[in-house]
């Protein structure tokens, strides 16, 4: 662990929890396992994170600013309109063929939603919906502000990502 700082480690502990919480949902994923594919003791890990639900919605935010960070890098250059929402589709398949956790956490996300609410916690319901919205304006920017271009790539992409994550080929 030597000349690891606490930055370094918390991105680590991220990157873990995503895979974790990917596979296992907020409910069934550990610290104690989030802890151990790190290498660092659950009290560290508390020391970065005060609990798993803060750990969850940094696993929540990470996802999605991925997610909005490869579609805003594949539109870069693309030249706009149908061009850019061909280069946003191929950089997103890329991602989730090569980290398919980052689409995996997110429906997580999706689907902790619902539950949180019914506790009365908003607190996750507004870091996925903050998330996909910063991902929405991204990819409409993108491909000209034209809602309904906007609303078929995310009805595409939906089926896609439900495709991938019952492990079906996709189709489009």
């Amino acid at each position: 662990m030597g000349g690891v700082g606490a930055q370094e480690r918390r991105e680590s502990v991220i990157r873990a929890a995503i895979a974790e919480f990917a596979t296992a949902g907020y409910h069934g994923a550990t610290t104690a396992a989030i802890a151990e594919r790190v290498g660092v003791t659950q009290p560290y890990l508390f020391r970065l994170f005060p609990d798993k639900k803060s750990i969850f919605v940094a696993a929540l935010v990470r996802s999605a600013e991925d997610t909005r960070l490869a579609f805003e890098a594949a539109a870069d250059g693309a030249g706009g309109g149908e061009r850019a929402g061909q280069a946003m589709a191929q950089a997103y398949a890329g991602l989730i063929s090569t980290c398919p956790e980052i689409l995996l956490v997110q429906m997580q996300g999706y689907a902790a939603v619902a539950a949180a609410e019914a506790r009365g916690d908003e607190l996750i319901a507004e870091v996925v919906r903050a998330g996909w919205m910063s991902i929405w304006e991204t990819v409409h920017l993108s491909l000209g502000a034209d809602a309904e271009r906007t609303a078929g790539f995310f009805a595409c992409g939906m089926l896609g990502n439900t495709l991938t994550a019952i492990g079906l080929p996709r189709v489009l």
